[in-house]
């Protein structure tokens, strides 16, 4: 790993780091916030965060705000890249496919699959990246927003024990049943719906082995609320399979990190609370 970027933030550290990634065979990003009992040498719990479509790991280190909330609460934040990149890698001219649209998934079509290996490098690599190179606990938490939001649910129902807290930003509750997510489903995974079902939210409730609450904020004045977020669709999941949610619904609030700065306290603090017992 070689460091690329640092700045002094409440007292911690923002730091960008690149490395040559083996799972998704290119160079990749990401932002690591070192609150300051990192670096007074105390190991701390990470919590990662997925962005959304087009978003690299800028966008979260610079517009959500939630370094002063991972400072209080002794959390090291990582934010990585939200897909491969680079001149030999798949691409599509469309913004919600391709470069810097991952979902979260390992892809299974061509000219997908070589690359485009997005779970098994949040899951497995960038985590092991992470607590190779920096002091952690083995506490672990993820949040995000959009597709990341989508990522964050699905990945911690799909790797029960991996994550001790979870939470999203107007997440892709039903990506099965929306635009987004069909176009890009089709295009990673092929045609089989099964194949889909696995990486929906909304179809991993009702067998999910693990009971982990879930926060998720959607705001009212989404854009993409009613075509493409349905979080309705997720609260009815969680009811017929008693999973405790905490869904609100915030007036006047669109899909910006307008959005996101405005609540990322509330969502640090849920996390803190399961990882460390603040």
């Amino acid at each position: 790993m070689e460091r690329v970027e640092h700045h002094a933030s409440f007292g911690g550290r923002q730091e960008v780091w690149k490395h040559a990634s083996k799972v998704l065979g290119c160079e990749m990003k990401l932002g690591v916030y070192l609150p300051p009992a990192a670096l007074a040498g105390e190991a701390c719990p990470v919590l990662y965060w997925l962005s959304g479509l087009t978003c690299s790991e800028q966008n979260f280190i610079t517009k959500a705000g939630a370094q002063q909330h991972a400072a209080q609460h002794g959390l090291i934040l990582v934010a990585p890249d939200t897909s491969p990149r680079g001149e030999l890698i798949a691409n599509d001219p469309a913004y919600d496919l391709g470069q810097g649209a991952g979902f979260y998934l390992n892809a299974t079509q061509a000219p997908w699959a070589p690359h485009f290996r997005m779970e098994d490098y949040v899951v497995q690599e960038l985590p092991a990246l992470v607590e190779q190179h920096f002091a952690t606990t083995a506490r672990r938490g993820i949040f995000g927003h959009s597709m990341g939001g989508h990522g964050a649910l699905t990945l911690a129902l799909r790797h029960p024990g991996r994550y001790a807290s979870v939470s999203a930003f107007s997440p892709i509750v039903a990506p099965t049943q929306v635009p987004w997510g069909q176009k890009a489903f089709a295009a990673y995974l092929g045609e089989d719906r099964g194949e889909w079902a696995a990486h929906d939210a909304v179809e991993l409730i009702g067998t999910a082995t693990e009971r982990l609450p879930l926060l998720v904020d959607q705001g009212e004045g989404d854009e993409f609320l009613a075509g493409q977020l349905k979080p309705e669709l997720l609260q009815k999941a969680c009811d017929a399979a008693g999973h405790p949610l905490t869904l609100r619904l915030q007036p006047g609030y669109d899909h910006s990190y307008y959005f996101v700065a405005s609540f990322i306290g509330d969502h640090v603090a849920h996390h803190a609370k399961a990882l460390k017992g603040d």
